[in-house]
């Protein structure tokens, strides 16, 4: 007899060829859980001070924010399971206050985390496979990666094998647990870079030579903060084989002669920047002098490694099915959501949907727990039980068959998860800010809400086009405001929050640091300079330029006369 499909069941379950932990990591995430616990009730009874108890919370992504305890959890290369997904949306509405945020480095946050339920929430993830090590402290973070991983067209090699690789290697290694300050990775495996890669301390492009090989173009030194810059290429070409030398190089370079004794000058970018050329040769001899037979990369190992990411079973299918032509046809919303939230996929037949956590009037990057178990179901059915986390603070269903697009957008709408603004000017992205962080010198979350509301049409939003707004609550530079093509940094000024606006940065192949523009504006007036800011672009713009060409071109003069015109 036929099996049926029962109606609403999942077309795509979760599929195996994400990567698991065996029964060892398992184990050391209970062991790690046990030895917290203890480190946790001795500060609940007071045998640790707050001090005494921050570099153990540290060790194990739980911060002290401005009204409770944070918690952040790893999300390697961005890669949820529908499993994953579904249990992030139970431990926000069990634990936190209902809802999770995504960040710039792929993780999520919880915002209200009860340091009594913390242990609890730790072995909530474990069951599935999630743990908060190495989100926090000076060792090496959560490894980013393109969120369109094996389903790009321009991809030449996928770079989730090699984000693992550096996973693996990274977590808990011995020699970089306290780096001179925290570390970040970007790995992509595309021609057009989408992991913003020049402004990592390494950032890493994978590619082919004529022969088929795998190899990676370095570049390292890169950072925004109170001293942003972009980073400098040291090599063009290390072979696979090469890969983890080259990269225990760096690090151990760094950790040697990085600063330790002054915050604001211990990252690479410092190093990298007043040791000028010597730093690669520095490298170049730590590289050879480096044993090559212990840390050689056994093809064997990354051939285990991209079996876990191998394609799911696609189907034969036609491109633009008479369906998707017919919806798109028909329906003018379906066809505006369309034009920004697809992109195309190398299995003919098949999207990449981006799906924007940044409706209008919302705050950038939260997902409620109604919304996270929902995706997750959507995964299931539609995108082989994945969810990707974007560097921009969206979500990506990677997989999904054009004749279910409809379908989908049709599901997304309810959840308030279908506003057809990636790209445009309400796509901010934006850190918490004074609203949560105890770092923060402004508020973030309010003047993104007041400018995605002030540009809230649609037929308005598209007529600016593609343009990056980024929005940091102090100079730490979590909002990557300095890599907007129009940037606000919130300051405090005598007791008065102020905003900083830069313009002209830009992230990817052609990246650039925003130039500040002049003096800054109070929080009632810089949505107006943004309004200003934009009506100049429009006017002046040659065709199908986008705002960072426009201000390219005509530098920053007319764009400055515009904000400080006499009243």
């Amino acid at each position: 007899m036929n099996a049926v499909t029962p109606v609403g069941a999942p077309r795509h379950p979760e599929h195996a060829r994400l990567y698991r932990y065996d029964a060892i990591d398992r184990a050391f995430l209970q062991e790690r859980i046990a030895e917290f616990r203890g480190q946790v009730q001795r500060r609940i009874d007071g045998a640790l001070t707050e001090d005494e108890f921050k570099p153990l919370r540290l060790m194990n992504g739980l911060y002290l924010q401005l009204h409770a305890y944070m918690l952040r959890v790893a999300i390697p290369y961005g890669l949820l399971s529908s499993t994953q997904m579904r249990q992030l949306g139970m431990i926000a509405r069990r634990w936190d206050r209902g809802f999770g945020h995504f960040t710039t480095r792929q993780n999520i946050q919880f915002n209200w985390t009860k340091l009594e339920d913390v242990c609890a929430m730790l072995e909530a993830l474990a069951d599935v496979d999630m743990h908060a090590i190495q989100t926090s402290g000076n060792c090496i973070r959560n490894v980013t990666t393109d969120e369109y991983a094996g389903a790009a067209c321009d991809e030449v090699v996928d770079p989730r094998i090699y984000a693992e690789i550096l996973r693996q290697w990274s977590t808990l290694h011995p020699e970089f647990t306290w780096l001179p300050r925290k570390f970040k990775i970007a790995v992509t495996g595309s021609p057009q870079d989408r992991v913003a890669a020049q402004v990592h301390d390494i950032g890493v492009l994978a590619k082919r030579d004529a022969g088929g090989a795998v190899g990676f173009e370095v570049w390292v030194g890169g950072g925004l903060g109170r001293t942003p810059l972009l980073g400098t290429k040291i090599r063009d070409w290390v072979p696979e084989a090469d890969f983890l030398r080259f990269m225990e190089a760096v690090l151990r370079v760094y950790n040697a002669l990085g600063q330790r004794e002054n915050i604001y000058r211990a990252r690479i970018k410092i190093l990298v920047r007043d040791m000028g050329a010597e730093f690669a040769g520095a490298v170049e001899r730590e590289f050879a002098a480096i044993p090559r037979d212990p840390y050689a990369l056994d093809p064997a190992i990354v051939a285990a490694i991209a079996a876990h990411f191998a394609a799911p079973p696609f189907a034969a299918l036609a491109d633009e099915p008479a369906t998707y032509v017919r919806a798109r046809r028909e329906n003018a919303e379906f066809a505006a959501w369309t034009r920004n939230a697809l992109r195309p996929h190398r299995a003919p037949g098949y999207a990449s949907v981006t799906i924007s956590l940044k409706p209008i009037g919302g705050i950038p990057g939260d997902a409620s727990a109604d919304q996270m178990e929902a995706l997750a179901d959507l995964a299931e059915r539609y995108s082989f039980g994945e969810i990707r986390v974007t560097h921009s603070q969206n979500l990506v269903l990677a997989h999904v068959r054009q004749e279910d697009l409809f379908t989908l957008w049709q599901a997304l709408g309810p959840l308030g998860l279908a506003t057809p603004n990636i790209g445009l000017v309400s796509d901010i992205i934006a850190c918490p800010g004074m609203d949560y962080c105890a770092l923060a010198t402004a508020r973030s979350i309010p003047v993104a809400q007041r400018i995605s509301e002030r540009f809230a049409r649609l037929d308005r939003q598209l007529e600016i086009g593609e343009l990056n707004l980024n929005i940091s609550g102090c100079i730490n530079a979590c909002g990557h405001h300095h890599v907007g093509h129009i940037g606000i940094l919130g300051v405090d000024k005598r007791g008065e929050e102020v905003y900083q606006i830069t313009l002209g940065g830009n992230q990817g192949n052609d990246a650039s640091i925003g130039e500040l523009i002049g003096p800054a504006f109070s929080y009632d007036a810089v949505v107006d300079a943004v309004e200003t800011l934009l009506r100049t672009y429009v006017d002046r713009r040659d065709p199908g330029e986008r705002f960072v060409d426009t201000y390219r071109r005509l530098g920053a003069v007319p764009f400055r006369e515009a904000l400080y015109a006499p009243a």
